[in-house]
């Protein structure tokens, strides 16, 4: 059976692809947008629960618009949902990642002007000037320097991007730094580093890496797997994750965090995984 998540399909529409694959009153090739709000929930129906969360500039396509809400699909790990139609806008190409923590947009090339917005890790922009201490987008606003990059300028350390967001709050289906889940944050790590990596933490366990043998040291950057949870280690006996225990992104020791976890009812680690 298809993965509800991955498949651009809702009944009234499906994508093209999917014809002769699935039963859908239309098929269509879908229309690019972009993201323009600083943060969008993405839902599992309109006016429903949120499974992940998508960011400004990131690119979706989107398949069906009805009753003030767009069935989308996004470009950067095909999960699919809806969102409100308010959170599109014309598809243009990025130029520049939010590589700090969060940062603000601004009215003016000035510290001192109030902030227009609070922008995450990750989000897309696209630079249309440069200023001495800001860059200025397309749309007229302007964001530090230190806070950019250009796309394809990535971050070197999965690890040390997830730190920089210690004591971000838990938020199931979060991804940004408001609030974030233990998907999120490994996501949020390895798009910053240019790694490709799905949404949910049963799909990057079948994606990323490979599994290591058991009784293998462990080293920064490797991903440890529960059944709907998934941590990365920052050495060979500490790791990171956002966990609704803490309710954080936090550290833990390795050892401690497989004897709570399982102590809570949860299972064993179902697999390590290295990059």
């Amino acid at each position: 059976m298809s993965d509800r998540r991955l498949t651009p399909a809702n009944g009234r529409v499906a994508h093209v692809s999917l014809k002769g694959q699935v039963a859908s009153e239309r098929f269509v090739a879908g229309d690019p947008a972009r993201i323009v709000l600083p943060l969008a929930d993405l839902l599992a129906g309109p006016g429903g629960r949120r499974e992940r969360q998508v960011l400004m500039g990131e690119a979706v396509l989107v398949l069906d618009r009805h009753a003030g809400f767009a069935f989308v699909q996004a470009a950067k790990d095909g999960y699919c949902g809806y969102l409100p139609e308010a959170a599109l806008g014309p598809d243009r190409a990025a130029t520049h990642w939010v590589a700090a923590p969060a940062t603000h947009l601004y009215r003016a090339p000035d510290l001192k002007t109030p902030e227009v917005a609070l922008l995450t890790l990750g989000a897309r922009l696209s630079v249309a000037a440069e200023h001495p201490r800001f860059l200025e987008t397309e749309d007229g606003l302007f964001v530090p320097r230190p806070h950019l990059r250009p796309i394809g300028d990535w971050a070197g350390d999965a690890a040390a991007v997830a730190e920089s967001l210690l004591g971000t709050p838990y938020l199931w289906g979060g991804n940004s730094r408001s609030g974030i889940d233990c998907s999120g944050l490994v996501q949020a790590a390895l798009t910053a580093c240019g790694i490709a990596c799905p949404g949910d933490s049963d799909m990057q366990e079948r994606a990323l890496g490979a599994a290591l043998p058991a009784g293998a040291g462990y080293r920064r950057g490797d991903l440890f797997f529960w059944k709907g949870h998934v941590a990365m280690a920052v050495g060979p006996d500490r790791l990171i994750h956002a966990n609704g225990c803490h309710m954080a992104v936090g550290h833990e020791g390795i050892a401690e965090a497989v004897a709570r976890i399982e102590g809570q009812g949860e299972g064993p680690v179902t697999s390590v995984r290295r990059l």
